[in-house]
C-alpha cells in the first residue's frame, strides 16, 4: 500500500502544498491572527469580548467534527468530502464580507463578525479532522513528516506574502468598513481556488476501506470515545498538545495589544511585521523539522512546549520593542512544530488505518481548557485593567506554567512502544 502511495508523492506534495499556499493568504485575516485581535480592539470590544474569538474557534471544531466524522467513516474515497468540506468553509468567509459591504451602521458590524465567525467556526469544525486524516493517509508514512513538511512550507510562504499585504492596507485604510469588507472578500476567494486544488490529488484506498457498517451516530460516537479513553498514551499526548496549544493560540489573540497599548507599537506594524515573524519561525521549522526532518517526532513535540515556556517568559521578565519581533518568530516556531508533529502523532497513537474519529473526538474531550482559557484571559485583563501593563504580565505569567505542565507531559509520552496495525 504505501509504495503505491510513493509513487504518487511527489503529485500529492505538489497537489497539497497548492491547496495550503492559497489558504496561507487568507490565514493571517480569520486565524491565529494579530488583524483580528486589532480590528475588534478598533470596534471597540472589550478584552473578554476578543477571548470569544479563539473560543468560538475552539468550540466549533472540538463540537463539529463529530458529526464528520460520522459521515466520513463509510465514505472510500475521501477526496470529494475533503474539498467539498473546504469550500463551505471558504464561503463563509466571503459571504461575511460581501454582507460587510452592505453594512450602514458601525454598530452592527460586531454582532456581524460575531455571528459569521460563529459559522466558520462551525465549518472549520466539519473540515479539520476529515482534512488531517486526508493528508495523512495519501502519504507513505516513511515520508508522512516531509510531506507535511512541504505542505506547511507553502502555507507559510502564502503568510509571509499575505501579512505584508495585511500592512499596507492597515497603513493607507486603518480599518474602515469598505477595506475591511474586501479584505474578507479577497481571503474568502483565495480559499476557494485553494480548495479547488484537492482535484489534483491522488488517493490510494487503505486496506480496510471497504469495511462498510450500518452502527448509529450515537453507537459510533460511544464507541469512538470508548477507544479513546482506554487509550492511555494517547491521553497524556493529548493533555500535553492541547494545553500548550491553546496557550499559544491565546497569546497570539492578546499580544499585539499589548505591544501597541503599552509599548508603543505601530498598529500597522503589530498587524503585519509581527505576522511576517509568525511565519518566518514556521517556514525554519517547515524547511529544518520538515523537509529536512531533524529531531524524532518526541524531540520535535517537547521542543515545541518549551519554546512555548521561554517565549512567555520574555513576554513577562523582558517586554519591548526588539522582544515583541523575537516571540513573534518564536511564536510561529513553536506553533508550527506542534501542528507538523500533531497529524502523524495521532494516527501513530491511534495505531489504526483511519484516524478520522481521533481527529474529531479528541478536541472535544479537552473542550473546557480549550473554550475556556481564552475566556479567563480576557476576563482577566478586563478585571486587573486599572494595573496597566502588570495586568498582561500576571496573565502571560499564568501561562507559563500551563506550558510548563505541558512540557512534563510531553516528556513522558513514550513513542517506542506504539505502532500502527
Amino acid at each position: 500500500m504505501d509504495y503505491q502511495k510513493d509513487l504518487y508523492f511527489r503529485r500529492n506534495v505538489l497537489s497539497v502544498s497548492l491547496v495550503e499556499f492559497f489558504w496561507g493568504l487568507g490565514f493571517p485575516i480569520v486565524l491565529e491572527s494579530t488583524f483580528l485581535q486589532l480590528y475588534l480592539k478598533n470596534l471597540g470590544a472589550s478584552s473578554f469580548a476578543i477571548g470569544i474569538v479563539p473560543s468560538l474557534l475552539m468550540t466549533g471544531i472540538a463540537c463539529f467534527p463529530l458529526f464528520s466524522s460520522y459521515f466520513a467513516r463509510n465514505v472510500r474515497m475521501k477526496m470529494p468530502l475533503v474539498l467539498f468540506l473546504h469550500l463551505i468553509s471558504a464561503l463563509s468567509i466571503l459571504l461575511f464580507g460581501l454582507t460587510l459591504l452592505l453594512v450602514k451602521q458601525t454598530s452592527s458590524v460586531l454582532p456581524l463578525f460575531f455571528i459569521s465567525y460563529s459559522v466558520f467556526s462551525v465549518c472549520m469544525g466539519l473540515t479539520i479532522p476529515v482534512w488531517l486524516n486526508y493528508v495523512v493517509r495519501i502519504f507513505p508514512e516513511s515520508k508522512s513528516v516531509p510531506g507535511l513538511g512541504y505542505m506547511m512550507l507553502a502555507q507559510n510562504i502564502g503568510k509571509v506574502i499575505a501579512s505584508f499585504f495585511v500592512l499596507n492596507i492597515v497603513e493607507k485604510y486603518s480599518f474602515s468598513t469598505g477595506s475591511t469588507a474586501w479584505v474578507f472578500i479577497i481571503t474568502g476567494l483565495v480559499f476557494v481556488i485553494g480548495s479547488l486544488c484537492f482535484i489534483f490529488t491522488k488517493e490510494v484506498a487503505d486496506k480496510d476501506d471497504g469495511i462498510k457498517d450500518s452502527i448509529s451516530f450515537y453507537d459510533h460516537t460511544r464507541d469512538s470515545f470508548v477507544e479513546i479513553i482506554s487509550n492511555r498514551r494517547f491521553l497524556v499526548f493529548l493533555a500535553a498538545a492541547d494545553l500548550e496549544f491553546i496557550v499559544v493560540i491565546t497569546t497570539l489573540s492578546f499580544y499585539a495589544n499589548y505591544a501597541t497599548i503599552f509599548f508603543n507599537v505601530p498598529v500597522a506594524i503589530a498587524a503585519g511585521l509581527f505576522v511576517a515573524c509568525i511565519y518566518a519561525g514556521s517556514i525554519t521549522v517547515n524547511i529544518f523539522l520538515g523537509a529536512l526532518n531533524i529531531l524524532s517526532l518526541k524531540q520535535k513535540f517537547v521542543l515545541s512546549k518549551f519554546i512555548t515556556v521561554v517565549l512567555l517568559g520574555l513576554l513577562v521578565f523582558f517586554p519591548g520593542y526588539i522582544v515583541f519581533f523575537l516571540v513573534s518568530y518564536m511564536l510561529g516556531f513553536g506553533r508550527a512544530t506542534r501542528n507538523m508533529v500533531y497529524p502523524p502523532s495521532v494516527k501513530k497513537f491511534a495505531a489504526r488505518n483511519d484516524a478520522t474519529s481521533y481527529f474529531a473526538l479528541a478536541p472535544i474531550l479537552t473542550l473546557p481548557v480549550t473554550a475556556g482559557y481564552p475566556l479567563l484571559f480576557g476576563n482577566l485583563l478586563d478585571r486587573l485593567a486599572g494595573l496597566g501593563q502588570m495586568s498582561y504580565q500576571i496573565v502571560f505569567g499564568l501561562s507559563a506554567l500551563l506550558a510548563l505542565i505541558a512540557a512534563i507531559l510531553a516528556l513522558m509520552i513514550d513513542y517506542q512502544e506504539v505502532s500502527s496495525s
